[in-house]
């Protein structure tokens, strides 16, 4: 059956049978790397590649290339039932692999495997791959190349020729009929390159983080998924989290062993709270209602033996000036110090009985002497000593 392709609509891409070879240049060992080629359904645009294997990775690495190359994203991928994109082969409900899924969903495109065992269904690659062992591969064939970034070099003088040589049956070259008809129809690349994914599926542990065992480090998630199958995947940058396919978190990746990469939403309120208060918090606080406050609240802490024992009595002491004035926490705190008594309890009663408003105390004595005839004066003592 004869297929007309729609311009934008499908790339298919698969590896060639034949390899390709770079030497070794201290050992002289020759090592067989795989060429991927990819060509555009309307336009017959290709794109080729040497890469070192056919595993994810690479796999992913070079269909990201090929999008880049085209300048733009087709509707659907078209690849052959291979494990690197393809979990399980089935003629009607194929298994997308996770990481080749991630790869089609930032890129706003499909994944149409080949039917297994159908041929016909990747006719356009197939033929693609014997024209490159022509025009590529035989040219090729006499040089030899000491890395594959020197081999893909060739490759790539090779690929501008091939696609920008008249076709017969268009009268037109490959890269000439894809800049008329082809290229305005596929989707624009998103703005950033994707960075390819790493996949796992990981139990939130029931202190709400999920062990990325690679790194060996602990990352948060919503504390109502903990004991939940989560998604994990990551880069070599960040750790997105997946929970029935809705991402539910996103880290920047850590790499220090045994840490923890926590995001304090994520928390139930009890530990929230332990976490929104430090020392210098309070004692910040503190000064800004007055430094006898501030006085009061390191005294606290200080009496302590650990810091966040203190934490709930000097948020005790602090949220009092909701109830009172500042200047009047400020002397309540005042007389505090001067009874050496740093409670939450002591205070809130000095506020309670008033005893904050300062009232000058009468003098016991009055500290001038009055005349008396009673009452000797110094040049008495004075006269008798002499």
């Amino acid at each position: 059956m004869h297929m007309e392709h729609k311009a934008g609509d499908k790339l298919f891409v698969d590896f060639a049978g034949k390899k390709l070879a770079i030497r070794d240049r201290t050992t002289g060992i020759v090592r067989p790397v795989e060429v991927f080629v990819a060509i555009l359904g309307a336009s017959n645009l290709t794109y080729v590649e040497a890469v070192m294997t056919q595993r994810k990775h690479d796999f992913i690495a070079v269909n990201v290339n090929a999008l880049h190359y085209f300048g733009g994203v087709p509707r659907a991928i078209v690849p052959d039932c291979l494990k690197s994109g393809v979990s399980k082969g089935d003629k009607y409900e194929p298994e997308i692999n996770p990481e080749y899924f991630d790869f089609a969903r930032h890129y706003g495109t499909t994944i149409l495997p080949a039917r297994p065992h159908k041929p016909r269904d990747k006719a356009m690659v197939e033929g693609a791959v014997k024209i490159v062992y022509t025009w590529i591969y035989a040219r090729l064939r006499d040089r030899i190349f000491y890395s594959l970034e020197e081999l893909n070099r060739a490759i790539r003088e090779e690929l501008a020729h091939y696609n920008g040589r008249k076709m017969q049956r268009y009268g037109q070259s490959r890269r000439e009929l894809f800049d008329e008809i082809e290229k305005a129809a596929l989707q624009g690349l998103p703005a950033e390159r994707y960075e390819i994914r790493e996949y796992k599926q990981l139990k939130a542990q029931f202190n709400y983080h999920v062990y990325l065992s690679v790194d060996k480090h602990y990352y948060s998630v919503p504390y109502r998924f903990r004991g939940k199958q989560i998604d994990v995947l990551f880069t070599a940058s960040a750790v997105e989290l997946y929970h029935n396919n809705a991402r539910i978190a996103f880290h920047k990746r850590d790499r220090t062993k045994y840490g923890y990469t926590t995001v304090q939403e994520h928390m139930p309120p009890n530990h929230r709270w332990r976490d929104d208060w430090n020392a210098e918090k309070l004692i910040g606080w503190a000064e800004s209602i007055g430094n006898e406050v501030k006085t009061v609240v390191e005294a606290v802490l200080a009496s302590r033996q650990h810091p966040e024992q203190g934490y709930k009595t000097c948020l005790g002491i602090l949220n009092l000036a909701k109830s009172y004035e500042n200047v009047r926490l400020a002397n309540a705190c005042r007389r505090a110090i001067e009874y050496e008594r740093y409670t939450y309890r002591m205070i809130k009663n000095i506020l309670q009985n008033n005893m904050d408003v300062r009232v000058e105390e009468p003098t016991l004595f009055d500290r001038t002497v009055p005349l008396h005839e009673n009452i000797r004066g110094r040049d008495y003592y004075t006269q008798e000593e002499a």
